[in-house]
């Protein structure tokens, strides 16, 4: 009688992790996928954002932008490159040509330019 309480328990058990180590996985494929798909769309609005303000103005062709948002133009206030931001302007910083483009997606206007080394502050901007 003992046995058969024990082989209960023991398949149980085994059962119970079986189920538990397919449903640990599933959600942690879905995790990666979701996490997967939000990186395929930054790229592809970041893309999109290049192809816009390439219209105009002639950006490098050799060189992917880091691309920020303003989240809080009053933090900017005191940087002469964001003196005349809104929120939710783009920023486009290419390094390599150490230039960076404030763009307003809003009215697709470019509002600033300027070189990378007079933009010291991340205090109001997002990086996406």
């Amino acid at each position: 009688m003992k046995r058969r309480w024990f082989k209960l328990i023991f398949i149980s058990l085994i059962t119970l992790l079986f189920v538990g180590g397919i449903t640990g996985s599933i959600y942690y494929y879905i995790q990666y996928k979701n996490v997967k798909n939000e990186q395929v769309n930054k790229e592809k609005e970041i893309k999109k954002l290049v192809t816009q303000v390439g219209k105009l103005i002639l950006l490098p062709q050799d060189e992917s932008p880091t691309v920020a948002t303003v989240i809080d133009k009053d933090k900017l206030k005191n940087e002469a490159f964001f003196q005349k931001s809104e929120n939710q302007d783009k920023v486009l910083i290419y390094t390599k040509w150490q230039k960076a483009i404030l763009y307003r997606p809003s009215i697709n206007l470019i509002i600033n330019v300027a070189p990378i080394n007079s933009i010291e502050t991340d205090e109001g901007t997002k990086e996406e």
